[in-house]
């Protein structure tokens, strides 16, 4: 059986985004792959939790979002 967390979601996280310097690494990151330039190892570790950070926190930002407007109504 799943259970769930609920949790209380601060309004400021909708607005919330990746450091700026994350953001580029992770940018970086993807053009050299792009590029046709293979990553290391690490460089693909490093990539693959980034892109799940960045995933993890745009379904914060959407529920976050959805809780407002639950709210609001």
């Amino acid at each position: 059986m799943l259970s769930t967390l609920q949790m209380p979601m601060p309004g400021a996280l909708a607005k919330f985004r990746l450091p700026t310097g994350v953001q580029q690494r992770l940018q970086a990151l993807l053009d050299q792959q792009d590029g046709g330039k293979k990553l290391t190892a690490a460089e693909k570790r490093e990539a693959e939790g980034l892109v799940e950070l960045a995933e993890w926190l745009s379904l914060l930002q959407l529920r976050a979002v959805r809780k407002r407007k639950e709210d609001a109504s």
